[in-house]
């Protein structure tokens, strides 16, 4: 038997203070207490910005239990933020993480997958940098850590695809 519980709503002048616990709690590596804050605010107030971007990064914090099924519920907050800057420089930053997330689980093929998942935070650094406001060097910083990862670290690299020679079977 499982039991339900029918969750209790916060009231809406207590989102700053909910925000704030949030952050805290993803700064004490517990992400899922920073997650929960989150949906009980986006509950309140369905298009608190903040709120999402602190869930994205909540979700993207737990990646490592979970790359495929967290990587997935991350970019479904994307549609959420409220302009094209933010959308394709937090895609990066999923991208980047989950990138994070396959070198340290560490299965075979690791490297591979990292490596694809690298040149896709690339990708959207490089788009969001098109469109970052003035002073923001924000993609170009991400982009630049992203980089310096694959040239330090010689596993991440490119599926080599092989190729089949006819009548060398």
């Amino acid at each position: 038997m499982t039991d339900s519980y029918e969750l209790k709503r916060i009231s809406k002048a207590s989102i700053p203070t909910a925000l704030h616990k949030a952050e805290r709690y993803r700064i004490i590596n517990d992400p899922s207490s920073a997650e929960s804050i989150c949906l009980d605010v986006l509950q309140v107030d369905p298009g608190n910005q903040e709120a999402v971007v602190t869930l994205l990064l909540a979700i993207t914090d737990q990646l490592v239990d979970g790359p495929a099924e967290g990587t997935r519920r991350a970019q479904e907050l994307l549609p959420r933020l409220g302009d094209e800057y933010k959308r394709m420089y937090y895609a990066g930053i999923i991208a980047e993480r989950c990138a994070k997330a396959h070198l340290r689980r560490g299965a075979m093929g690791s490297g591979e997958v990292a490596y694809h998942w690298f040149r896709e935070a690339m990708e959207w650094y490089e788009r969001a940098e098109a469109r970052c406001p003035a002073g923001t060097d924000e993609p170009i910083l991400r982009w630049n850590t992203c980089a310096r990862i694959l040239a330090r670290d010689e596993n991440i690299r490119p599926r080599i695809e092989e190729s089949v020679t006819p009548g060398s079977e």
